[in-house]
């Protein structure tokens, strides 16, 4: 097949044995790559009811047709899916960078882990020859630190690394796997399902090519898409980069601040794209085959965290600060660093320190359970403080590490009212009192709190529609996004680039046709779409998930923002959710409920997963 390796790689880390089997051409068109295909292999290979953390729990790493070529962000991509120890229905992340070109170069177009290793070890892929090497002296290193170490081991700077770091060895829920130093895949904890199997890094160097159907015709698509890269549409990327949306949010008094007691921060201007831009960002990068350059790298020159350097995009900045009452830059970057040094999503580990500084301010811990921390909102000691014990399960970090509901649940005293949580994945920075598209696009999100995998706050912060109130009929402004981002994720294009596909679904066919030779039109590629999204449900709805879990956090539906301005008073009333799942379910077809029809398996050619549904509907459920 073109643009396929055309081999999905096996590799059992309890027997040591490795195994390849071919991708069939009927897998690679329906399910594409990526998310599609990773979740696919999820539920043929994860037996109903699993534990995240056993060895039975399979760690799925795939690439996309697009990955090894020069498709601009779209040949730089991988994913990982298994499980995920915070919602324990379906976990997924993506990453960029380089690891995936060579992954696919490497002739993989999937790699299964199964299994758990006795000792902790690491996978070492040279093309053909799989060996799964001794990690001991890896252990409690940081991804960079392990990345550099099996690069001087194996003799060859340019090998490519996936870690885990101190968190996924120590099972923290919202470890991330972490390439190229500071490119993570972030979020639904799939570090601590690593670390659960011994896996410390997995390492990689390809020498094959990765062929296109069309190549001609593939060279002037991707011409045409690195001009539309340069222009207007990715303009926010190239210069302040994401950022950018603090100030933006901030006069729509969208931003959760303070744990969602507030929804604006007076302090904006402090922590905003302009001023990080202006004082502390040092070099602006770009993965491999981008056209854009948007990696925009922090340094801090002077004061008490002198010498941090990070990464840093709006939504850990975000967490780290508003989010936390915090307004100091160089404190975020530092607590950044931290949050790559250790391992776990950056996102997640604001909204706990958040959750945490909540907690103390209404007496549910004290300065002795915060081990002498005084972990008041804006404390940007506490902020670091706290983000090391989480890190080495320390102290009142053992709990905290657990991530924001399952600690809320063991600390009690109504501390849950303060979780602010969809299916367990903390939420990100988009206050969805305020925004009422995005609210349904939250609720129903497969993977938890997540405003990648609808992109519907785009109709509210656009001022598209009337983003106090919800209407009857958005919901299919959500499930079409929905589908769009799954074909996103499953080509593994960047998001930031999903404005220059002016023609959506008729870019993202001709594109796959034109690399793989399978002729697909673009309503074939938003079927594909839909049908990725209904087998993320199916896989939730048969471990146990369900319009139950289509939830709101409770200060979202109980504490309307307070704030003077434009969103005073706003809120998402029980009555108002339930029109969203209902409105939301009947446009996808599936039952009041929220399970899948048979009509629609048949629709989509879902047939085989048909026992799901009936084990379902036959409990009323």
């Amino acid at each position: 097949m073109y643009g396929y390796a055309g081999r999905i790689l096996h590799v059992d880390l309890t027997t040591g044995k490795t195994r390849t089997e071919p991708l069939s051409e009927e897998l690679a068109k329906k399910y594409i790559g990526g998310i599609g295909l990773g979740i696919r292999l999820l539920l043929e290979h994860c037996p109903p009811g699993t534990d995240p953390f056993s060895p039975e729990n399979p760690l799925i790493l795939t690439t996309g047709p697009l990955s090894g070529t020069m498709a601009p962000t779209g040949g730089n991509g991988h994913a990982f899916v298994a499980k995920s120890p915070q919602s324990y229905g379906v976990g997924e992340a993506k990453s960029h960078g380089h690891f995936g070109t060579e992954l696919k170069h490497a002739g993989y177009d999937a790699v299964i882990f199964k299994g758990k290793a006795e000792k902790p070890v690491y996978v070492w892929i040279d093309d053909d020859s799989v060996q799964i090497l001794d990690a001991k002296h890896l252990w409690g290193k940081s991804p960079a630190e392990t990345e550099k170490a099996i690069r001087e081991e194996l003799g060859d700077y340019y090998i490519r690394v996936a870690a885990i770091g101190p968190a996924g060895e120590k099972l923290v829920r919202l470890a991330c796997i972490i390439n190229d130093e500071t490119r993570a895949a972030g979020r639904t904890g799939m570090g601590a399902v690593m670390g659960s199997k011994n896996l410390k890094a997995i390492a990689v160097r390809g020498t094959k090519d990765v062929n296109v159907a069309d190549l001609e015709g593939f060279k002037e698509f991707v011409k045409m898409m690195h001009e539309r890269m340069k222009g207007p549409a990715t303009r926010k990327y190239r210069t302040l980069g994401t950022p950018l949306n603090v100030l933006v949010h901030n006069a729509l008094h969208c931003m959760p601040t303070r744990n969602y007691n507030n929804a604006h921060f007076e302090a904006a201007e402090k922590v905003s794209g302009e001023e990080m831009n202006r004082r502390f960002v040092a070099k602006i990068i770009g993965c491999n085959s981008c056209a854009m350059r948007c990696e925009h790298i922090c340094v801090v020159p002077e004061g008490p965290y002198k010498g941090a350097v990070t990464r840093l995009e709006y939504e850990p900045l975000w967490s780290l600060g508003p989010y936390c009452g915090v307004d100091r830059l160089d404190a975020i970057i530092k607590a950044m660093e931290l949050c790559n040094y250790y391992g776990y999503d950056a996102i997640g580990a604001g909204v706990i320190v958040a959750f945490a500084m909540d907690c103390y301010e209404n007496g549910i811990l004290t300065k002795e359970d915060l081990d002498g921390i005084e972990a008041r909102f804006g404390n940007h000691e506490a902020l670091v403080q706290l983000i090391e014990k989480i890190g080495k399960r320390e102290g009142i970090g053992d709990i905290l590490a657990e991530g924001v509901k399952f600690a809320a649940e063991k600390i009690g005293k109504g501390a849950e009212k303060l979780a602010q949580h969809i299916k367990g994945v903390e939420v990100t920075g988009y206050d969805l009192r305020a925004l009422k598209t995005a609210a349904l696009g939250f609720a129903v999100s497969f993977r938890g709190a997540d405003h990648n995998r609808h992109g519907s706050y785009g109709f509210d912060v656009k001022g598209k529609v009337d983003r106090l109130k919800y209407e009857k009929g958005r919901a299919k402004l959500v499930k079409d996004m929905e589908d769009q981002y799954t074909i996103i994720d499953s080509l593994i294009v960047c998001k930031f680039g999903r404005g220059t596909y002016y023609d959506g679904f008729e870019d993202f066919a001709k594109l796959y046709t034109l690399a793989t030779g399978i002729k697909v039109t673009a309503e074939e590629m938003r079927i594909t779409g839909e049908r990725i999204n209904n087998i993320a449900r199916l896989f939730n709805v048969r471990e146990g998930l369900g319009r139950k879990d289509d939830h709101l956090p409770w200060k979202v539906m109980n504490h309307p923002i307070p704030d003077e301005g434009p969103s005073k008073g706003a809120y998402v009333s029980k009555e108002e959710l339930d029109m969203m799942l209902d409105d939301y379910y009947e446009v996808r077809g599936w039952t009041k409920e929220g399970i899948p029809t048979l009509e629609k398996l048949r629709e989509l050619g879902l047939e085989e997963f048909a026992d799901i549904v009936k084990a379902k509907l036959g409990t009323g459920a």
